[in-house]
């Protein structure tokens, strides 16, 4: 048996519950460090739903403080309130311009890796897998939706309230439901 890292007998002692597999790559460094970026990311999120600052919070005050996490994020989006997205991996999501997101959504860039999980394995044990979300120009979010890892939002695309988004959504498609699922085609406008 491999005799465990003072770093992996240290965090599991303090009740950091890390995948056994990541303990290698987590240091006591890494976890103060992280501790001191997510207060940051917190004092940010409050600010976006600061109701003094609400005139400007939408188009203005939401967008800028989400590239301050690490988001790319283009010009003249809406981001309603209450829209929580991955602090951590903030840098891997993408908000083309003109993109809509509705209030409550969720936009998550990581989830558990169930691929080897069986009965009797401890879910808590479970790695990650973190894939990046990209949102293209002019699409909009409806309210209350999710949006999981590695889904990308088309073009035009539009995703209806309570949506839960595995799947890529085409551009210009209206999709709705849990899973979302593409309801209708957007026709181009005649001549």
């Amino acid at each position: 048996m491999a005799k465990l890292s003072f770093s992996y007998r240290l965090l599991r002692a303090l009740g950091f519950n890390y995948p056994e597999d990541e303990y290698g790559n987590v240091s006591i460094l890494r976890i103060i460090g992280q501790f001191f970026i997510n207060m940051y990311h917190a004092l940010l999120l409050s600010m976006m739903n600061w109701w003094i600052l609400e005139p400007i919070n939408p188009r203005g005050l939401r967008p800028f403080l989400l590239k301050c996490m690490g988001a790319k994020v283009g010009k003249d989006c809406f981001i309603g309130y209450d829209v929580y997205f991955d602090m951590n991996h903030a840098d891997m999501i993408t908000i083309a311009d003109k993109v809509h997101i509705d209030n409550r959504c969720f936009l998550l860039c990581h989830k558990r890796n169930l691929d080897n999980y069986c009965i009797n394995d401890d879910y808590s044990k479970l790695g990650y897998k973190v894939k990046p979300i990209v949102i293209h120009k002019g699409s909009s979010i409806g309210s209350c939706s999710v949006l999981m890892p590695g889904v990308t939002i088309g073009e035009g695309a539009i995703v209806g309230a309570g949506s839960l988004v595995t799947k890529d959504i085409p551009a210009w498609t209206i999709a709705t439901g849990r899973p979302a699922r593409v309801v209708k085609q957007i026709p181009a406008k005649p001549l």
